[in-house]
């Protein structure tokens, strides 16, 4: 994998980081350009007004992506949770059985209401 990425730095022109620590980094730089362009091209293909992302799952436990997708998208980004998937399963399956009521909005509360989101906001350079 990582010489892979050593190509893709060196076609772009770039240096290849010396260091693990600085090549994880890389990557998640990297991510959060990603990221930031897939919302953007997601935003101007719907015509929605993209004003916050949530950043769900794994990821979301990552300060430097979460950071570098508000810093790159230049939008805020709530972080978290990690769990995301699970939770929404078992809000669905709660609601089956009868012991969560209401609609989306509702189960995004118990959401909201039952974990720590985490903000960043975009650094102005």
């Amino acid at each position: 994998m990582t010489a892979r990425i050593a190509e893709l730095v060196a076609e772009a022109g770039g240096r290849m980081p010396d260091d693990r620590p600085s090549v994880v980094r890389l990557v998640l730089e990297s991510l959060g350009a990603f990221v930031a362009r897939q919302v953007d091209e997601a935003a101007a293909l719907s015509g929605v007004d993209v004003r916050v992302i949530h950043l769900v799952g794994g990821g979301s436990e990552s300060p430097i992506l979460a950071q570098a997708v508000a810093d790159r998208s230049g939008r805020s980004v709530m972080a978290g949770p990690s769990e995301a998937t699970s939770m929404g399963n078992i809000l669905v399956q709660a609601r089956a059985y009868g012991a969560a009521h209401g609609g989306l909005s509702d189960l995004r509360r118990i959401v909201r209401a039952s974990t720590e989101l985490r903000p960043y906001e975009p650094n102005r350079r």
